[in-house]
């Protein structure tokens, strides 16, 4: 139920939230966030069915979202987002960039196209929704909030993710430049990095590698899509007001340095 209130007022109230990647995991964690916090969410991704299902989801609780089929690796579909988010809501105030792709294996059994693939979507996918984002954000001028899904593969290391720790390496470079852009206007961007998460995309690995990643972290436990998602969200209200720039570690201390 949307409970996260004060006074009869949430939070995000009369707020706009997009979410990319809506329609599991993460994002879809996410997305239900904002509503429980007030605000009206558009979820966007590649399958229908599932953004449709989460809609339902926050409906049934009262809360309003929308769903807009997007591939986000494609520039004329980010432009069309965007438009029709303001178009249909006139405004624009959080934008959780989640929508991403990998792939893995040792770089001599990689190809360029799998380089391009992820590229495609993790970096200039992510580079044209906050350009788009700023564009509209700036023209409503309201200021605003952009976070992005990083990991914790961008500043450590993994044998076979020499793509995707790339491609993560470099939103968080990317939002280093932005936030210096775009502050002057009230907009912050910043990054969510997240560890080994239970989520559909990781269902298929091994309990082992759950088991590991829980014994090396200080909280001795692997993160729910939902911890995540609260970080983000969380990013984009007033409690991080004064925050930005940044790229925030949701790992539950494995990365914390020192001999363990």
């Amino acid at each position: 139920m949307l409970n996260d209130k004060q006074n009869g007022v949430t939070e995000l109230s009369g707020k706009v939230a997009l979410v990319t990647g809506g329609g599991t995991g993460i994002g879809r964690a996410a997305a239900r966030s904002f509503a429980t916090k007030g605000a009206s969410v558009v979820v966007a991704g590649r399958r229908r069915a599932e953004l449709d299902a989460v809609v339902g989801e926050i409906e049934s609780s009262g809360g309003r979202a929308e769903a807009i089929t997007t591939d986000i690796s494609d520039e004329a579909d980010v432009t069309a987002l965007i438009k029709e988010v303001v178009e249909r809501f006139g405004r624009l105030d959080a934008a959780f960039n989640n929508a991403a792709t990998s792939n893995g294996g040792p770089i001599e059994t990689l190809t360029m196209a799998d380089f391009d693939r992820v590229m495609a979507t993790n970096v200039r996918g992510v580079w044209n929704l906050i350009r788009q984002e700023v564009i509209a954000m700036r023209a409503l001028g309201h200021g605003g909030a952009i976070v992005n899904t990083s990991s914790i593969a961008a500043t450590g290391g993994n044998a076979g993710l020499s793509i995707y720790g790339a491609s993560k390496g470099a939103l968080d470079a990317m939002i280093r430049h932005v936030a210096i852009e775009v502050g002057g206007d009230g907009i912050r961007i910043n990054n969510v990095s997240p560890g080994l998460t239970r989520t559909p995309m990781t269902a298929s690995y091994p309990a082992e590698l759950f088991t590991a990643f829980a014994a090396h972290t200080a909280l001795k436990r692997v993160a729910e899509a939902d911890d995540v998602a609260d970080a983000a969200v969380w990013l984009c209200t007033d409690g991080a007001r004064f925050v930005t720039g940044q790229s925030l570690l949701v790992d539950g201390g494995y990365n914390i340095a020192g001999a363990r």
